[in-house]
């Protein structure tokens, strides 16, 4: 048994080779997809089979293109909106083989309608699966969320943990290989490791510790998650089968005059926060290269145009790759001159950083026409609010903008001020002029309380 976890960076999607007697099997795999043919051919696999554990809303499937260069042939559950086109659909029971080992298709509806899991099992060690694969119903440290069928949220909440019962039954023998690890937007409990056994979840996960089904079903109803409106578009894509990504990734250079030129539906700074805060070009917003899997999809729509600013061009080959494997393939180019070109006297914006000492003043002034935004996830505020904020999580600032009053000032934090650049810079190209960002945000306030 020939065994890889293919890990994506941002978006922390986890796909896996599988492989024995010189056939291979890929789970989840993502839209850039060479990899995993360049892997198996390296070690003298075939890839015969693509599994899917379900129609995944965070990235676009490269199931399809796999398929197209192998012959492989995509399994995928039957979903109740329909079946997923370039797949045949596998049910409960079905059975595979690949070399000298089986996979049986386990159907666990919840996350998902059309979610399975696949356990999989070495013949030559017959007492017991290896190990399954969960998709996203069984996290290390979480389960699935449940969220996505607003009218129906206690039954698919219940179906879930009904699929979570079949997932344990397997033995605590079993490891779990989840599509996803900490940091995804499809759980929000996840360690902070991707190894790990069902005895352990079994014993250690929280919502594994619910043994009553109605329990069970409130607690996840209680939950809070957003959704970003890109999701949407991964659910149609990863239904009629997306296009290949592009050939490179990296982007065509835009002179200074081009990205000025305001042809474009977006420009995106991607270096870091403070880079930004210091000289950027007008009408631009920051989102870093590291975050723009989580924040991306919040602000850029479907055929929106998109040039990048940069400090270097990997950079900039980093940032259309996040982008690529969420869909968004209109990054019209990309840019690395702000240092020269405010060298030559280019007019460039700011945003205002403030520290701890300047938001306790304004605090205590109480000044009407002034106000704290905080812009971290509700769960985050929740358990540690900020006296006298306000709360917009940073990715609804995309429409709830519009709400803020332009003649106000604001200063907007998040945990460390890395979230809160995103938001004030957002702010800033539409229209609300007097923001700046508290430096630090939550961690220098903690610090100062102690």
């Amino acid at each position: 048994m020939k065994f890889w976890t293919i890990k994506t960076p941002g978006l922390s999607h986890l796909s896996y080779i599988v492989g024995s007697g010189g056939s291979a099997a890929v789970i989840d795999p993502r839209r850039d997809c060479l990899n995993y043919l360049e892997k198996a051919r390296s070690e003298g696999l075939e890839i015969t089979h693509i599994f899917e554990t379900h129609r995944n809303e965070d990235l676009v499937s490269g199931a399809p293109q796999l398929a197209e260069w192998t012959g492989a042939t995509v399994f995928h559950g039957p979903a109740r909106d329909g079946n997923v086109v370039y797949a045949e659909t596998a049910h409960e029971g079905d059975t595979f083989e690949i070399g000298d080992l089986k996979i049986r298709v386990l159907a666990t509806p919840g996350h998902t309608d059309d979610h399975l899991a696949f356990a999989l099992y070495d013949t030559n060690y017959p007492d017991g699966a290896v190990g399954v694969f969960t998709g996203d119903a069984l996290f290390v440290g979480d389960v699935g969320r449940t969220d996505f069928y607003p009218g129906r949220s206690e039954e698919v909440a219940g179906l879930l943990f009904d699929s979570l019962r079949k997932i344990l039954d397997l033995g605590d023998q079993a490891m779990i290989w989840p599509a996803h690890g900490a940091g995804s937007v499809c759980g929000s409990g996840m360690a902070d490791r991707e190894i790990s056994t069902i005895g352990h979840e079994r014993a250690n996960n929280p919502r594994l510790q619910i043994t009553d089904r109605e329990r069970f079903i409130r607690e996840k109803l209680a939950e809070h998650h957003y959704q970003p409106p890109y999701f949407r578009l991964m659910e149609r894509l990863n239904l009629e089968g997306g296009s290949p990504p592009p050939r490179t990734a990296r982007p065509r250079n835009l002179s200074l005059e081009a990205i000025r030129s305001g042809g474009f539906d977006h420009i995106i700074d991607i270096r870091e926060p403070g880079a930004y805060c210091a000289s950027h070009l007008p009408g631009s917003y920051c989102i870093p290269v590291s975050m723009l899997p989580a924040f991306a999809g919040w602000y850029v729509g479907e055929g929106e145009s998109v040039a990048l600013v940069a400090s270097g061009e990997d950079a900039l080959e980093k940032a259309v790759s996040h982008l690529v494997r969420m869909g968004l393939d209109t990054v019209a180019g990309g840019y690395t001159g702000i240092i020269p070109a405010a060298a030559a006297g280019v007019e460039m914006s700011q945003i205002p950083m403030v520290q701890t000492q300047t938001v306790q003043q304004r605090m205590s002034a109480r000044h009407c026409d002034w106000t704290l935004l905080d812009v971290r996830a509700l769960d985050e505020v929740t358990k540690a609010p900020m006296p006298e904020a306000v709360h917009f999580y940073a990715g609804e600032l995309n429409e709830r903008w519009r709400e803020l009053d332009p003649g106000k000032s604001y200063t907007v934090m998040c945990a460390s001020g890395m979230r809160a650049t995103i938001a004030a810079s957002w702010l800033s190209v539409h229209g609300i002029g007097n923001v700046d960002v508290y430096l630090g945000s939550m961690g220098a306030w903690k610090a100062a309380q102690d």
